[in-house]
C-alpha cells in the first residue's frame, strides 16, 4: 500500500486526546504544510492562531467550544479568514512577489489589476466567504501533514465563533474564525471509536468519470 494512503487509513478524528505534547519539529512540519497550501491567486487570505497555553484552551473549552479534545490537545489551531480584502493587502502581496522572485512591481501590474477588478470589486461578505474557503484548503493540508507525522488532528466546526473571536481578540485584527483543529495523540482507553473501522463510500459511489 502507498505510504500516504496507509497514513490516511490510520488517520482518525480523535474524540479523546491523552494530553501528550506534540514535538516541536512535528508541529513545524504541519505548519509548513499549511504555509505551502495553495490558495486562489496565492493571496492566502487567512491567519492561523496556534494555541498551546493551557489557560486559553480551558477558557475556549468552557465558553466557546465545549468539546473534550480541546483542553487535552497539545495545540489548538484556529483558522481565521480575513474579514475584508483591502488594496493595502494586495499591494503588500505584490511587494512580496517582487522581492521573492526578483522582478519589478511594474511587471506585476496586470496581475494586480486583475485582482483589483475581480476580488476587490466584490462585496465584503462574498470575499469573506471566499477567504474562508481558502482557509479550508489549508486545513486539508494540515490534516494530511499531521497524519504523515503520526499526529491526531481533529477538525471542528461546532463552536461559538463570535465568542472565540472575542477570547482571541480576532475582531481587532480584522479576522473571523471559521474552523478549528486540535493536535495531539488519541486516548485509546477512553475513545470508544479509536479502533473502529473507517467507513467510506465505495469508489463507484464517489467518483464520476467522464
Amino acid at each position: 500500500m502507498n505510504d500516504l494512503i496507509e497514513k490516511l487509513n490510520w488517520r482518525y478524528a480523535a474524540k479523546r486526546l491523552n494530553g501528550e505534547i506534540v514535538p516541536k519539529e512535528k508541529l513545524n512540519t504541519i505548519l509548513e504544510a499549511i504555509k505551502l497550501s495553495p490558495s486562489s491567486g496565492g493571496l492566502q487570505p487567512y491567519n492561523v492562531i496556534i494555541i498551546s497555553d493551557k489557560a486559553t484552551k480551558e477558557e475556549i473549552f468552557k465558553t466557546a467550544a465545549p468539546q473534550p479534545q480541546i483542553p487535552d490537545a497539545s495545540h489548538l489551531l484556529v483558522f481565521a479568514a480575513w474579514e475584508k480584502i483591502t488594496s493595502e493587502q494586495v499591494t503588500e502581496y505584490m511587494n512580496l512577489i517582487a522581492k521573492t522572485r526578483g522582478v519589478s512591481l511594474e511587471s506585476l501590474a496586470q496581475f494586480q489589476n486583475s485582482i483589483h477588478g475581480g476580488i476587490l470589486s466584490r462585496s465584503e461578505e462574498v470575499n469573506f466567504n471566499w477567504a474562508a474557503r481558502q482557509a479550508y484548503i489549508a486545513l486539508g493540508h494540515a490534516v494530511v501533514a499531521a497524519a504523515t507525522e503520526g499526529i491526531d488532528a481533529t477538525p471542528m466546526e461546532g463552536f461559538n465563533a463570535p465568542k472565540l473571536d472575542e477570547i482571541l481578540g480576532l475582531t481587532e485584527k480584522g479576522l473571523r474564525s471559521v474552523v478549528i483543529m486540535t493536535l495531539g495523540y488519541r486516548d485509546n482507553e477512553n475513545d470508544r471509536l479509536a479502533g473502529a473501522k473507517k467507513v467510506r463510500r465505495a469508489n463507484e459511489d464517489i467518483f464520476i468519470s467522464i
